[in-house]
C-alpha cells in the first residue's frame, strides 16, 4: 500500500496554520505498515485539487484528504471528488439527524447550508463524527481508495482511530509494520557523521537510515519495516548498535527528547539543582530549562551578569580579573560558574560567557565562548567553544553545549 495524504485549506498555504494532520496520519499509517511516498497542500480551489488528485492518482493506491467537508462555498473536496469519480453527492440520514441535533441542543437555527455537511459519496463507507458535525468517508474506485476526513484535528484524529484505521484493516492485508526510531546527536557536524557512517548508510536497505540536521543537532531517523513489530524492534536494535559503536559519544537521547530535557531528567534522577550565571546568553539557558515540566524540582535560581558592574558586584568576579583576562575568559567562567553555585546554594554552577556578535569583543570574534561548570565536591570544568552562525545561532547552540557538557560530566561522575 503506497498512500499520498492531501491536505486541502488555503490557511495552510497561506501559514495562518500548520498542518499537523498530515504528521499524524503518517505516524498511524506507517504504524499499519503502509507508506508514504507524498503530501500534498493545496488551496480551497477546486480546478487545483483537481490536478492535485490526478496526479496523485498516477502515484497512490491510498488517497487520504483532509479538510474541505464544511458547510460553505470554499469547501469543495467532497464535490470536487465526486466529480472525478462520478458518484453523486446523497445525504446520509444519521449524519443529517446528527447536525440536527447538534443545533437543537444549541438552541440555535439550522441554516440550510449545514445540510450539506452530511452529504457523502454515494456507496461510500460513511465515518461518523463524534466530535463535530461532517462525516469522513472511504470509498475504493478502479484499484484506488478514497478517504475524505474532517479538517479540525479534534475531530479528524478520532475519527481515523475509532473508524479509519478498522476500515483499512478490513480492506486490505496490512501484514507489515513501520517501525521508527531516532537517534538525537549533538556535538558533531551533519557532514562528520555521514562520513563516520557512509557505509552504514550507503548500505541500506531494512532498516534505512535518514540523516536531517537542524539548530545545531543531527537527527538520524532508523525505520524498519516487518510483518511483526518485535522483529522490526530487533532490526532497529543491530541498527542503533552499529552506528552507536563509531559515533555514540555524541549521541544524547531519542526521539522527542532534547538536551534540557534530558539534562533535567539526570539532574532530577540525582536529586540535584542547578544555578547560572549568564552573560552572552542572556538567561536562555534557564529559560530553555524552567520551560521543561518539573524544573522548579533543580532549578534555584541564576543572574544575567551582561556587564562587568554585575559580573563583579553580584558575582564576586575580581577587577583585577576582569582588567587583566577580560570577562571573555576561561578564568572569568571559572569563577562565575563557582559564585553562582555558591549564591543559589546548588548543587551545580554553569556560567556562559564569550562573543555572540556580530561585533568582536576584548579583540575576541564573534563565536568565542567559554563555559564553566562547577559541581558540588567534584571541581570546575571550563570548555572554549568556537561557534559559528548568526547571533542567535550562537547564544542557542552555546546554551545546549552546556547542557552536552553537563550531561558529559555527570555521565562520567556516576
Amino acid at each position: 500500500m503506497n498512500a499520498e495524504i492531501i491536505a486541502v485549506g488555503s490557511e495552510l498555504l497561506l501559514g495562518q496554520i500548520v498542518n499537523t494532520n498530515a504528521q499524524f496520519l503518517s505516524q498511524q499509517l506507517a504504524a499499519l505498515g503502509i507508506n508514504v511516498y507524498f503530501q500534498t497542500v493545496v488551496g480551497d480551489n477546486a480546478g487545483r485539487l483537481e490536478q492535485a488528485v490526478k496526479t496523485a492518482q498516477t502515484r497512490a493506491n491510498l488517497i487520504i484528504f483532509t479538510g474541505g467537508l464544511g458547510p460553505t462555498k470554499d469547501d469543495v473536496t467532497k464535490e470536487t471528488i465526486a466529480r472525478l469519480l462520478g458518484r453523486r453527492l446523497v445525504i446520509d440520514e444519521e449524519a443529517l439527524r446528527a447536525i440536527e441535533a447538534y443545533f437543537a441542543r444549541a438552541h440555535r437555527p439550522m441554516t440550510d447550508n449545514n445540510k450539506k455537511q452530511a452529504l457523502v459519496l454515494e456507496g461510500a463507507t460513511v465515518l461518523k463524527n463524534e466530535n463535530g458535525m461532517a462525516p469522513g468517508m472511504a470509498l475504493t474506485v478502479a484499484g484506488i481508495t478514497y478517504m475524505l476526513l474532517p479538517g479540525p484535528p479534534k475531530e479528524m484524529r478520532p475519527m481515523f482511530t475509532r473508524y479509519g484505521i478498522p476500515f483499512l484493516r478490513a480492506a486490505f492485508p496490512l501484514s507489515g509494520r513501520i517501525e521508527s526510531r531516532v537517534l538525537r546527536f549533538f556535538g558533531i557536524g551533519e557532514a562528520a557523521l555521514e562520513t563516520a557512517l557512509a557505509d552504514l548508510i550507503d548500505a541500506q536497505s531494512n532498516p534505512t537510515i535518514a540523516p536531517l540536521a537542524g539548530d545545531g543537532e543531527v537527527t538520524l531517523r532508523l525505520t524498519a519495516k516487518h510483518r511483526d513489530a518485535a522483529e522490526a524492534q530487533r532490526l532497529l536494535d543491530e541498527a542503533e548498535a552499529a552506528i552507536l559503536a563509531r559515533v555514540g559519544r555524541y549521541c544524547y537521547g531519542y526521539d522527542d527528547e532534547t538536551l534540557f530535557t534530558k539534562t533535567s531528567e539526570r539532574l532530577k534522577e540525582r536529586g540535584w539543582t542547578i544555578a547560572a550565571a549568564e552573560s552572552l546568553t542572556g538567561g536562555l539557558f534557564l529559560e530553555q530549562l524552567t520551560a521543561v515540566p518539573g524544573a522548579s524540582r533543580i532549578v534555584q535560581g541564576g543572574v544575567v551578569c551582561y556587564t562587568n558592574g554585575v559580573k563583579q558586584q553580584v558575582l564576586g568576579v575580581p577587577r583585577p580579573l576582569l582588567e587583566t583576562d577580560g570577562a571573555v575568559s576561561e578564568s572569568c567562567a571559572r569563577v562565575l560558574a563557582e559564585n553562582v553555585r555558591s549564591l543559589c546554594g546548588a548543587d551545580v554552577g554553569i556560567s556562559f560567557t564569550g562573543v555572540a556578535g556580530p561585533d568582536p569583543l576584548e579583540g575576541h570574534p564573534p563565536g568565542t565562548v567559554y563555559i564553566g561548570i562547577a559541581m558540588r565536591e567534584r571541581g570546575t570544568a571550563v570548555r572554549r567553544l568556537t561557534l559559528s552562525g548568526t547571533r542567535g545561532d550562537i547564544r542557542i547552540r552555546a546554551a545546549k553545549y552546556g547542557c552536552f557538557l553537563l550531561l558529559e560530566l555527570l555521565a562520567a561522575d556516576r
